[in-house]
């Protein structure tokens, strides 16, 4: 048998290493917004040649023209789309104008918005007030089920802690492509934070209710060694429900979705995989550190050596 749990301490430290730096990242200088929480304006252009300038180059006409919160990406379909703070006025019909007679072309607008930060202000704390809820509600619902185990109330709150887990995996992501790809925190990104937290705790129950199941089979068996029967049991399931049904699918979204949709795809990729390692590596390794009490030996000091003693 894989003995999974015997190199628990080192799933933790993987997850630390991701963690803290992007958590890091996301605290200073912070998550970088999109105009979807901050406020802002969206323009979406095309020149009439079919050429499309570098980003920086239409970066330059913005910043030459006041604007320097500007984020400008190229489409599959030949289009920029343009992100910067709100511009009053006529003033993109300035900068439009301006960009035609930078580039020598006919600049044509397919879409221009301007967005308030307040309803993504509103959108977050009410999706934090549902996360929020959802995880009391598992925590009880999960207590219930298994209420004819040991410890039942373990279980779930050993699952909001994996999921936990998993959203600072993706705030991490989200902070570290901030600053090597210049990422923004969207609505696309707040959808896949909230896919990725279902996930979670869906794949999580499903290996605690094996534990459950295997409780009653196997009564003789130490909890650790049942905990790492129960993982490999639901290893194979987990592993090819993954690939099979998201990941490769998640895989073609980045590589040929397009530009607006790629930081979406990735995000999602790398969530719904945290979302699997958590439920293998993480949280019935955090049941079995509680189980045990390991923390008391973490600070105990160790006992002095006999005299000679190497």
């Amino acid at each position: 048998m894989i003995n999974i749990l015997s190199k628990r301490y080192i799933f933790f430290a993987i997850s630390l290493l991701i963690i803290i730096p992007g958590l890091i990242l996301a605290i200073f200088p912070g998550l970088p917004l999109s105009i979807d929480f901050t406020g802002g304006s969206l323009l979406e252009i095309k020149f009439a040649s079919g050429r499309i300038p570098a980003s920086a180059q239409v970066i330059a006409v913005y910043n030459d023209m006041g604007v320097t919160d500007v984020l400008a990406q190229t489409t599959n379909q030949g289009t920029m789309l343009i992100r910067s703070s709100e511009l009053k006025d006529d003033l993109h019909k300035q900068i439009e104008a301006e960009l035609g007679k930078r580039f020598e072309d006919t600049v044509v607008e397919l879409r221009f918005e301007t967005v308030g930060g307040t309803v993504g202000k509103e959108v977050t704390q009410s999706g934090i007030t549902a996360v929020a809820v959802a995880a009391i509600l598992v925590i009880l619902y999960i207590a219930w089920a298994f209420k004819g185990l040991a410890h039942a109330f373990r279980y779930g709150v050993c699952a909001i802690i994996a999921m936990l887990h998993d959203i600072a995996i993706v705030i991490s992501m989200g902070s570290i492509g901030g600053l090597l790809f210049g990422w923004q925190v969207d609505a696309l990104y707040l959808t896949a934070l909230l896919t990725v937290i279902g996930f979670s705790l869906q794949d999580k129950v499903v290996v605690f209710d094996r534990i459950r199941e295997n409780s009653g089979i196997h009564r003789r068996l130490n909890f650790e060694t049942l905990v790492n029967h129960s993982i490999v049991q639901t290893l194979q399931r987990s592993i090819n429900t993954q690939l099979m049904t998201v990941e490769f699918m998640m895989l073609a979204l980045a590589l040929f979705g397009g530009v607006t949709l790629r930081e979406f795809a990735v995000i999602l990729l790398v969530g719904l995989f945290s979302g699997t390692y958590s439920s293998i590596f993480i949280a019935a390794s955090i049941l079995v550190v509680w189980e045990n009490h390991e923390w008391d030996k973490w600070f105990r000091r160790k006992e002095n050596l006999p005299a000679g003693a190497a």
